[in-house]
């Protein structure tokens, strides 16, 4: 089953990882801007359970934007992300600021 979503460049797999990837100090900033992380660092994203942000630390993506490897949660809070859809991520690809 394939799913045509518009305005995205790049279908990215999720992948499984055994040690969570940290954020980098720009997502960190980004993150604390627009209040999904508090001062101590604590991510407090809307609408997604502890349990489910616990998993989301767990999976990275080969990120074609950054051209490396990211940790998932930095991904679901980028400008580029549309959806996750099946463990495909459906990327924008727009160059970032």
């Amino acid at each position: 089953m394939s799913v045509d979503v518009p305005d995205t460049k790049f279908l990215v797999p999720v992948k499984g990882v055994e040690k969570s990837i940290k954020l980098d100090d720009r997502a960190k900033s980004e993150l604390q801007a627009i209040g999904m992380m508090d001062d101590k660092g604590k991510l407090k994203l809307k609408g997604v359970s502890p349990k489910m942000l616990k998993k989301m630390k767990l999976e990275a993506v080969d990120c074609p934007v950054f051209e490396k490897e990211l940790g998932f949660v930095q991904c679901y809070v980028c400008s580029n992300f549309h959806s996750r859809i099946m463990g495909k991520v459906y990327c924008k690809g727009e160059p970032l600021s």
